[in-house]
């Protein structure tokens, strides 16, 4: 079946393929307007060195880095993604869902901090109470190990955080996905009704009981060449005229 033959049952049959497609735009205006936007903000902090091993820099924390602030940030991500902390940012009034992890191809200790909501100016909000609350662990961490305030690790903001942005493609992935569904179901019921009406009703059901059947016809048997026809009894009246003229046999 070629596309012009598609688009000529599409045509015939557009009674069935209408509402179909019509149902199909409601589902996806539905789903367009029951799934909210989301918006997403971010911010990037880094883990410095603490005052003293950067004496020997001049005091400059970027050109002292050690492998174990990596280990650092890693520990402190799992931390602030715990159920814990959870509870505590949302005392705090954090809204939405956050997320804290090292950063994509990061070359030292920077971590990503990730707020996720459908209200923008709440999710900024949420994103910069996460970074303060980030840094107030670290120090806590510390605290209970007992470390002299000048051999801390040290946060700083490398990227405070970003104004909302709109993140639209689960939503338009299932808009898709409802609208590609719904025409070929469509499609579906339109072939459905042309095949069916297409078929013959009655063609090889078995007849009836009782239906009377075609009479047989008999076959004439072939007789051979110079055979004598088969002799035949003929009986003769023979008919006399009698005095008075009634005949007699």
């Amino acid at each position: 079946m070629d596309l012009a033959e598609i688009w000529r049952v599409m045509r015939r049959r557009w009674y069935v393929l209408l509402p179909g497609l019509l149902l199909t735009a409601a589902l996806t205006t539905a789903v367009h307007l029951l799934i909210p936007v989301e918006y997403q903000s971010q911010s990037t902090v880094t883990l410095l060195n603490s005052s003293k091993a950067t004496e020997a820099f001049d005091g400059n924390p970027f050109l002292s880095t050690q492998a174990s602030l990596t280990g650092m940030a890693d520990g402190l991500a799992r931390n602030l993604n715990s159920d814990g902390a959870k509870a505590d940012l949302k005392a705090l009034g954090v809204t939405g869902k956050h997320e804290v992890k090292i950063a994509d191809n990061a070359q030292g200790p920077f971590m990503w901090l990730t707020v996720t909501g459908t209200d923008p100016a709440a999710v900024l909000k949420s994103d910069e109470l996460l970074a303060g609350y980030a840094d107030k662990r670290l120090k806590e961490f510390q605290t209970q190990q007992s470390v002299a305030p000048e051999a801390m690790i040290r946060m700083a903001t490398i990227v405070p955080p970003q104004k909302p942005q709109a993140q639209t493609k689960t939503r338009l992935q299932y808009i898709v996905m409802v609208g590609a569904l719904g025409f070929v179901l469509s499609l579906v019921a339109v072939f459905f009704v042309e095949a069916s009406r297409r078929t013959p009703r009655g063609k090889n059901r078995p007849a009836p009981a009782g239906t009377p059947t075609a009479a047989a016809v008999p076959v004439p048997v072939p007789v051979p060449v110079g055979a004598a026809p088969a002799a035949t009894d003929e009986t003769m009246a023979l008919r006399t005229v009698g005095p008075g003229g009634a005949g007699a046999t």
